[in-house]
């Protein structure tokens, strides 16, 4: 069974998304236990997939027994054992959590499982897959869940759906465009071929051109400033249920796929059309970082300014993963983990507030201190988490980010990673002042919180704080592998 873990965590959601609308038909409340069940039952591969991993190193799964290059292949790497268990555990989490604040028409509602389900696939399948067609397939079968799940909300949220489908469709065309040149250079599409290759041909007008529309077409799907535009305002519309889980993962694992093609296919070093590729990236992170943190700092609308602290994030990421060597990769990577946990818990606190308050926006945060210390607590350690002080992971992550850049020499870099949590500081400033604001009616009453929103925000809090006990292990094993270099 152990080699064949890669394609069940595949088709755990895979096949429960497909069979539900049956199984589903007459018994509607099986939904949601289905669905929970089928994650739940990923998080237990997943971690067998890790162990697996850590013991056996990488490991190359060919689906339906058809070597490469005539057969799919799947890579079953560190990054991918990682990243799975984290998709895993932040899905869980949310469906549990969507469960008390969703609106009444998601409540056992089929369609919303079986899309939520297969953008859980669809993401599964990106980070599994080691040929750039089949991931632009899982980016797409992810990318159409995605749209669904931010218009099920209806009114602004369906406008702003419609723009996502746009800007994604748009992402979708240059990724695919670009893997059509590389393909007419190079006759194939899988990595581990591409990757023997392409040094010989890197040069060629055809490898250039398919290398930028991959990465602008990704870059569409990360959110990477100035690309950015479809995020803001689909994370601040779409149902309270979606948003953390969308919010958590869909960026992640659209960077973790460049990542991918990055380290597979473009040496460190390696200039591609006499641009040097990584210091391009890590420039680009820079300006993400600032800018990301610089818009967040002036918004008035929580989810909003959670959204571009996200966009921020994906800067910084890129930053450690672009430095060149194994401490900045390492750290970028500890990061983006750390960071989809940490958006998991922002989009719930915001979710949570809307739901029992009716608080969107700054003003409205004011006196929430006394009326609910759970979500005050919450709050508090993610905004440790995001400043990135000890003993959370995010201090870790950034940590490393920044000893990555000194090593590199890269003093920008480390500005950048410094002035980025000035900014998170500052914003998160304005949300706590708000917060513990006195409120006019020292004697109003606190709301009961749903179970469900306790388990998951004590939950995810507690995982802030473990990533960080559990860092020096988590780096060794990073390390180990090569960190991706």
């Amino acid at each position: 069974m152990s080699s064949n873990l890669p394609i069940l965590l595949f088709f755990v959601p895979f096949v429960t998304a497909v069979a539900l609308p049956i199984l589903t038909a007459k018994r509607r409340s099986w939904c949601a236990p289905l669905a929970i069940g089928a994650v739940s039952l990923m998080i237990v591969l997943s971690i067998a997939n890790l162990r697996l991993v850590m013991s056996q190193g990488s490991i190359e799964y060919a689906l339906g027994g058809w070597a490469v290059p005539l057969g799919i292949a799947w890579l079953d790497d560190p990054l991918a054992a990682v990243m799975v268990l984290a998709v895993s555990a932040v899905s869980l989490l949310s469906l549990i959590y969507g469960r008390a604040v969703a609106a009444a028409r998601f409540d056992n509602s089929m369609p919303y499982y079986t899309l939520v389900l297969l953008l859980i696939a669809g993401l599964v399948g990106i980070v599994f897959a080691a040929d750039l067609f089949n991931v632009f397939v899982f980016l797409e079968v992810s990318a159409i869940s995605a749209y669904a799940l931010v218009g099920a909300a209806g009114g602004s949220a369906a406008v702003y759906a419609f723009r996502y489908l746009l800007l994604g469709s748009l992402g979708a065309t240059l990724y695919l465009l670009g893997v059509g040149h590389l393909y007419v250079a190079t006759g194939t599409l899988n990595m581990a071929d591409l990757a023997t290759r392409i040094p010989e041909l890197i040069t060629s007008t055809a490898i250039v051109a398919g290398f930028i529309y991959i990465f602008l077409g990704l870059s569409i799907k990360m959110a990477l400033i100035p690309l950015h535009g479809w995020l803001p305002d689909a994370y601040a519309s779409a149902p309270r249920a979606v948003t953390p889980l969308l919010a958590s993962t869909v960026t992640k694992v659209a960077l973790v796929a460049w990542v991918r093609i990055e380290y597979s296919l473009i040496a460190p070093g390696v200039e591609v059309g006499h641009v040097p590729v990584l210091v391009l990236l890590e420039e680009l992170g820079v300006i993400a970082a600032l800018v990301g943190g610089s818009l967040a700092l002036i918004q008035t609308d929580l989810k909003r300014m959670f959204a571009y602290g996200g966009i921020g994030h994906v800067g910084l990421i890129l930053i450690g993963v672009s430095l060149g060597n194994p401490t900045g990769f390492a750290g970028g990577v500890f990061y983006l983990v750390n960071d989809a946990v940490m958006q998991l818990s922002l989009f719930m606190i915001a979710g949570a507030v809307a739901h029992y308050y009716g608080a969107r926006t700054l003003d409205e945060l004011r006196s929430l201190r006394q009326r609910s210390p759970w979500l005050t607590g919450a709050l508090v350690v993610v905004a440790v988490g995001m400043v990135g002080l000890p003993p959370t992971g995010g201090f870790f992550g950034k940590w490393n980010i920044v000893l990555g850049a000194l090593e590199a020499e890269h003093y920008l870099a480390a500005f950048a990673v410094v002035a980025s949590t000035l900014l998170t500081l500052a914003y998160f400033v304005r949300i706590l002042t708000n917060w513990f604001h006195q409120p006019a009616m020292p004697d109003a009453a606190p709301v009961e919180l749903a179970r469900p929103v306790y388990v998951s925000l004590g939950i995810v809090s507690v995982a802030m704080i473990v990533l960080g006990l559990l860092s020096d292990s988590i780096f060794e094993f990073l390390l180990r592998t090569g960190g991706g270099i």
